[in-house]
């Protein structure tokens, strides 16, 4: 079978006409997420469209009721070779999800769905990529913020949930104003990875920098952190996930940090959390794992840690 996409006319896969979302594959999958899944996987199919038309097409103007064994292998060998492995099998979980509703929508054969969905996973290490931050560099990024203006009192309490809750970017882009209790010291997740709540403590600094934002945000109800205009005028509208990500990038290059991306702050606080000894499973429980295999997945204190524990094994 070929599997060379080159050899297929980009223009073939498109649809000729417009059709109900109701009817959409892609549109019917997506209706079916989170909504802070949604943008992440919307950009996932897009890529997966623009791969498969050559650039011409996205998930919207793709016709995935034409797609066959021979374009999804294609896909396979080409995330294969630009993605970790679980980057791509994450993309072609995607895929097989969007190739399911067409077959539910009868818009494709039983017999080439089968066929279209049997492509095997990218084989590739089980380990997370990623690094933890040192206290210089988390120091550095706080110095970045030096509180002259909301912008930077809002980037600052940002920060201080990242690290100090150790909060995805989808979910803390999700806190409402309700959810931080300053008296208790606490945020409230809710409906986090998974469709699972969760308690977040933070340290009293933590706490002490959230306030100062609210006090640039004001106490309208409505999501915890929110976009700030160049003139300083906060808007009370929810900010995007990819927006925490150009902030964390901006702070990064601002504080001289090699870069690093926002989900490193989890990495760092799990590894601080088990470096001062605290349980595996305390922190599944802080970090919202569902697994503590996950959880130790996430430890990057490195030789220093298990040259230091064995130090303490006495006769």
């Amino acid at each position: 079978m070929d599997t060379n996409l080159e050899t297929i006319d980009p223009k073939s896969l498109l649809l000729t006409e417009p059709i109900p979302l109701t009817r959409h594959p892609a549109a019917v999958y997506l209706a079916s997420l989170g909504e802070g899944s949604v943008p992440t996987m919307k950009g996932t199919l897009d890529e997966i469209a623009s791969i498969l038309t050559q650039g011409v097409g996205d998930a919207m103007t793709l016709n995935w009721a034409k797609l066959r064994y021979q374009h999804t292998a294609a896909i396979r060998t080409i995330l294969k070779q630009r993605y970790a492995s679980s980057t791509a099998n994450r993309m072609l979980c995607a895929l097989r999800r969007v190739l399911q509703e067409a077959y539910r929508l009868e818009l494709m054969s039983a017999n080439d769905y089968a066929k279209a969905v049997d492509i095997g996973s990218v084989k590739g290490s089980s380990s997370l990529r990623g690094r933890a931050l040192t206290g210089e560099e988390i120091a550095a990024l706080m110095e970045s913020c030096d509180a002259s203006n909301p912008i930077d009192i809002r980037d600052r309490a940002l920060i201080a949930l990242l690290r100090g809750g150790g909060l995805r970017r989808a979910e803390v882009v999700k806190l409402e104003l309700k959810d931080f209790d300053p008296v208790k010291g606490v945020v409230e997740v809710r409906q986090g990875k998974g469709g699972k709540s969760r308690t977040v403590y933070l340290s009293d600094e933590a706490v002490e920098f959230v306030e100062c934002w609210l006090d640039e945000r004001g106490c309208k109800s409505g999501p915890l952190l929110c976009p700030v205009r160049k003139g300083g005028r906060v808007e009370v509208r929810r900010m995007t996930p990819d927006a925490v990500l150009k902030i964390i990038r901006r702070r990064a290059l601002q504080a001289g940090v090699e870069s690093f991306s926002p989900h490193d702050f989890r990495r760092t606080f799990c590894s601080d959390l088990l470096d001062a000894g605290v349980d595996i499973v305390t922190v599944q429980k802080l970090a919202g794992h569902a697994s503590p295999v996950t959880t130790a997945k996430y430890d990057r204190r490195g030789e220093e840690a298990k040259r230091r524990a064995a130090q303490r094994l006495g006769f």
